[in-house]
C-alpha cells in the first residue's frame, strides 16, 4: 500500500487524496509504525482508508470533517448504532467506579444472567477478551470432553487467527499449515465443503472428531450462504456420530435474533462462542454451553468427574466496563425491537441498490439476510445474474468471496467519496439507527460509484 502524493490517472484516487489530507498523513506516519500501516488486516485499503475522529448513530466522522453512512457497522458489533446513550451512559458510570478490579464483581454475573436467558443452550458461561479467544477455548473444551482429537470445519469460515483456525479459510486449502502454524496442528483440522453434508457425514463416522464448529448463516454472515435444512441436519449428524457441535455466533450472535442464530433456527448446540455485539461493541467475548462441558474449567466438578480441570487466565476476563456496555446493550436487544428495524432496514437497502444496478444496466447484485448485505460484481460474467432475482446458493464460493481485488478497492474507495463505508468485501451491516434517509444515500453513492467506475473502465 503506497499513500505517496504520486501522479495517478484514476480520478477517484486522485478525488480521494485531494478530500483526506489529515488521514493521508495518518496514513503515511501509521505505515511507519504498524505492518502495512494498519492493525487489522481487514483495514487494508489502497492508498488508504479513513481515518475517524467520531462517530454518532448511523454516522461516522473523519478527521478531515467528511461524514459518512457507517455500513462497517464496527465488524458487526454495533446493532445499535455508534454511541447509544444508554450504552455509553453504562460505560460511563463503571469506568469511573475503576476499570479493572483484579476480582470478582456484581456486574459479571449479571451480564452472565443476560446471555442466559436469551440463550438458553448455554447453561454456563466463560468470559474472554476476544471471538478469537472464545473460539479457542471452545475448542479446547471439546477435545478435553469428548477424548478425540480431530476438528471438522468448513472452508471459508471464519473463527478467528488463533493457529486451528488459520488453514483453509482464505488460504491453504489443501490443510497445509499456514506461515508459523504446526504441522501438528494443521493436522488435527479436518476441512469439509461448505454446506456439504454428505462430506461432513464421512468424516464424522471416522470417530476421530471431537467437534464440528461454523458460522450458522454461512461463511462471512452469509456470503458464501447455507441452506437452512443444513444446520438441523448438521445437529442430528453430530449427535449420531458422539461429536459436539460449536456454533460460531461471534457475528450472528443478538443479530440474526435476540437469541441469536441458534434461537432464530430453533438449533440447540452443545457450544457456542459469542463477542461484538454481547459485550455492546467493546472488547469482550464468551463462550457458553452445556453445563457438564463448562464443568472441565471448574476447580471442584472436574475431578469430581475423574477429569483434569482446564486451566484458563485472562486480566481482562468479564472486564467491568466491557460487563456494564454488555448488559445495557443486550437488554434493550432482548425485546426484539432492535433486530427487527435493523433487519428491515436491511432489506429495504438491498432492494433500493438492486434497482440502482437495474437502472444502471449492471449484471451484479446485493443480497444477504437478516442485517447484512453483500454485493455480487459478477466476476465470472455470468449472463443468468439479475439484480433483485440472485441466488447465491447458486454460486460456487470462488465467485462469491474473489472478485477482483482492483475493482474491489476502486469500488470501495468511490463509496467513501460519496459518504458510504463499507467493509473490504463489499459487504455491511446495518443497525437499529439507519432509516430511510440514509438508504437513500447509499443509493446515490453508489449510482454515483458506478458511473466512476465506468469512467475508468472498471464497470
Amino acid at each position: 500500500m503506497s499513500t505517496a502524493l504520486a501522479t495517478t490517472n484514476s480520478r477517484i484516487v486522485a478525488a480521494w487524496r485531494a478530500r483526506t489530507p489529515r488521514s493521508a498523513e495518518l496514513a503515511h506516519e501509521a505505515a511507519g509504525l504498524f505492518p502495512s500501516g494498519i492493525t487489522h488486516d481487514a483495514r487494508l485499503q489502497d492508498p488508504y482508508g479513513p481515518y475517524i475522529a467520531h462517530a454518532e448513530g448511523a454516522h461516522k466522522w473523519d478527521v478531515d470533517g467528511n461524514r459518512y453512512v457507517d455500513f462497517y457497522g464496527g465488524h458487526g458489533a454495533l446493532i445499535l448504532g455508534h454511541a447509544h446513550p444508554e450504552v455509553t451512559a453504562a460505560i460511563a458510570e463503571a469506568a469511573a467506579e475503576g476499570t479493572q478490579f483484579g476480582a470478582s464483581h456484581p456486574r459479571e454475573v449479571a451480564w452472565a444472567a443476560q446471555i442466559r436467558r436469551m440463550v438458553p443452550s448455554c447453561e454456563r458461561l466463560r468470559f474472554t477478551s476476544s471471538g478469537t479467544e472464545a473460539t479457542l477455548m471452545a475448542v479446547r473444551l471439546a477435545r478435553a470432553m469428548t477424548g478425540r482429537h480431530k476438528l471438522l470445519r468448513f472452508v471459508g469460515h471464519f473463527h478467528g487467527w488463533h493457529d486451528h483456525m488459520t488453514t483453509g479459510y482464505a488460504s491453504h486449502f489443501d490443510g497445509t499449515p499456514t506461515a508459523g502454524v504446526l504441522p501438528g496442528v494443521a493436522e488435527g483440522i479436518v476441512l469439509a465443503p461448505p454446506g456439504d453434508l454428505a462430506a461432513a457425514e464421512r468424516v464424522l463416522a471416522t470417530g476421530e472428531v471431537a467437534a464440528v464448529i461454523l458460522e450458522p448463516t454461512g461463511a462471512s454472515f452469509g456470503q458464501v450462504p447455507l441452506r437452512p435444512e443444513f444446520l438441523r441436519d448438521l445437529r442430528a449428524a453430530t449427535e449420531k456420530h458422539g461429536t459436539l457441535l460449536i456454533m460460531d455466533e461471534v457475528v450472528t450472535g443478538f443479530r440474526i435474533s435476540p437469541g441469536g442464530a441458534q434461537g432464530a433456527f430453533g438449533i440447540r448446540p452443545d457450544l457456542s462462542t459469542f463477542a461484538k455485539i454481547v459485550a455492546g461493541g467493546m472488547p469482550g467475548a464468551a463462550v457458553g454451553g452445556r453445563r457438564d462441558i463448562l464443568d472441565l474449567l471448574d476447580f471442584a466438578a472436574a475431578p469430581a468427574a475423574g477429569r483434569e480441570k482446564i486451566g484458563h487466565q485472562g486480566t481482562y476476563n468479564a472486564n467491568p466496563v466491557a460487563a456494564a456496555a454488555g448488559i445495557a446493550c443486550l437488554r434493550i436487544v432482548e425485546t426484539g425491537e432492535a433486530t427487527a428495524r435493523a433487519d428491515a432496514t436491511a432489506a429495504a437497502l438491498r432492494a433500493a441498490l438492486n434497482e440502482v444496478l437495474a437502472e444502471e444496466g449492471l449484471r451484479w447484485a446485493v443480497y444477504g439476510t437478516s442485517s447484512g448485505f453483500h454485493v455480487f460484481v459478477n466476476p465470472k460474467n455470468r449472463g443468468d445474474v439479475v439484480p433483485g432475482r440472485f441466488d447465491a446458493l447458486d454460486c460456487a464460493m470462488d465467485e462469491l468471496k474473489n472478485p477482483p481485488p482492483r475493482l474491489v478497492s476502486r469500488l470501495r474507495l468511490a463509496l467513501l467519496l460519496h459518504g458510504m463505508d463499507v467493509n473490504g468485501r463489499l459487504s455491511g451491516f446495518t443497525s437499529a439507527a439507519h432509516g430511510p434517509a440514509d438508504i437513500a444515500d447509499a443509493a446515490a453513492a453508489l449510482r454515483a460509484s458506478v458511473r466512476m467506475l465506468r469512467e475508468e473502465g472498471e464497470a
